[in-house]
């Protein structure tokens, strides 16, 4: 079975591409119509009781009904512009009964002109010409046996006006069937458009998504790793301290969990809910910081924690926070993204750095604030600071950071050197993050 079509929202209706043809038919047939009349008046006044008038009253008549029966039959044209065969019939049936009227009764020459219209509307290019070359003959033959002498406008104004009404109609024609292509391209060029910009949304939303996973659920199972790596080591020997590695490893599995929950509905990190500024939740990533490297220890399988280092890779990771400048309100977006560069800094520094000593520094520097993350780890050549530090397993965190300052109109510095440590600065402008 076929699967059911999509779903898809309404279209708005496209534009009219020829306006104007919505009120020249009608005008055409009402023209028509005071034409048929007038020729029949005018023929009852000038030959009254004649043997002809029953024939010419029914075919007028006729005329009148089959021209009134066009619209009934249809579009004259089908989906390739192309007339129908029954049109054809038609427009061939009203052209017959007005070359009779015309040869009975010269004075109906003059609704030639409306049916030139029909033609052109009804045959392609070449037909056309060749039904207007037809009518405009007859007309020409009515004209001349109107007149009592020769008279040269009878004989060359007719092809003018006719050659006149089929330019000014195919001049009508081409022009519609260009604003009809332009309004084309105009859709094609918007759903286009909609279409690099859905892309366009969709890749954003994916960085996005990416940077929030890496900087809080990625990091919180990598400290649960090194925890229960911890527990496992030592569950034998410390029972004790296994279980507390365990406890520490549900607390941070809750906190995922809270992130997690807010990062589904889209809400600022947890460390900022409920109305906590950017200095509180530095300072909470701070001490929580140190306390999970003091009971971690080392990451499994760095080099530190081999041979005579392992003493000093084992001791806690002394985090500080220093404020500068005056405390000032900043706006929540500028709060998310500069917490979640530390998260990821410290992370950094954590897994990879064998840092004892990391010092974060706010600094609000009134039309600016900046954020440092300095440590002194063993550093690394920052060759393209947007590329991934060597021996980096992610390789994302970096990365993130740029693209989170350069959403703020910011900058992000990074100075390291091996051997030397590394500073992570992060300053962004109050009045374009506002």
């Amino acid at each position: 079975m076929d699967a059911p079509p999509a779903h898809r929202a309404p279209q708005p209706p496209a534009p009219d591409p020829n306006p104007d043809a919505r009120w020249l038919g009608p005008v055409m047939h009402t023209a028509f119509f005071l034409l048929l009349a007038a020729s029949l008046a005018r023929f009852l006044l000038r030959h009254p009781g004649e043997p002809r008038t029953p024939w010419i009253i029914a075919l007028s008549l006729v005329l009148a009904l089959l021209y009134v029966l066009g619209p009934a039959l249809g579009p004259g044209t089908d989906g390739e512009r192309r007339p129908t065969g029954r049109r054809l019939l038609w427009l061939g049936a009203v052209v017959a009964a007005w070359v009779v009227l015309v040869l009975l009764a010269p004075s109906f020459a003059w609704c030639a002109v409306p049916l030139f219209y029909t033609g052109l509307r009804t045959l392609p290019a070449g037909g056309a010409a060749l039904l207007v070359g037809v009518l405009t003959a007859f007309v020409v033959v009515a004209q001349l046996r109107l007149s009592t002498g020769f008279d040269p406008n009878l004989l060359l104004a007719p092809p003018a006006v006719a050659a006149l009404a089929t330019a000014v109609f195919v001049h009508m024609e081409r022009q519609a069937a260009r604003q009809r292509a332009l309004i084309d391209d105009l859709l094609r060029t918007r759903r286009e458009l909609a279409a690099t910009e859905r892309r366009e949304g969709t890749l954003a939303e994916r960085q996005r998504l990416s940077m929030e996973i890496h900087d809080t659920l990625a990091q919180g199972l990598s400290s649960q790793q090194m925890l229960l790596q911890a527990a496992d080591r030592t569950w034998d020997t410390a029972p004790e301290t296994a279980r507390g590695h365990v406890r520490t490893a549900t607390e941070i599995t809750a906190r995922n969990l809270a992130e997690a929950r807010r990062f589904v509905h889209d809400l600022a990190p947890a460390d900022l809910a409920d109305g906590a500024s950017l200095p509180e939740a530095l300072r909470e990533l701070a001490a929580r910081t140190g306390e999970l490297t003091a009971e971690a220890g080392p990451p499994p399988g760095s080099g530190a924690a081999a041979g005579a280092g392992a003493a000093t890779a084992a001791r806690p990771l002394a985090v500080r926070l220093h404020l500068d400048g005056t405390p000032a309100p900043l706006p929540d977006r500028v709060q998310s993204a500069l917490l979640r560069i530390a998260q990821g800094a410290l992370a950094n520094v954590r897994e990879h750095a064998a840092a004892t000593t990391v010092a974060l520094t706010l600094t609000y520097l009134g039309d600016q604030v900046v954020l440092d993350i300095a440590d002194d780890g063993r550093g690394f050549t920052p060759s393209d600071p947007a590329a991934p530090a060597p021996g980096r397993e992610r390789g994302h965190g970096l990365p993130a950071m740029h693209a989170r300052v350069r959403g703020l109109g910011g900058t992000l510095t990074i100075e390291s050197a091996p051997g030397e440590g590394t500073v992570v600065s992060a300053a962004v402008p109050l009045e374009t993050a506002a």
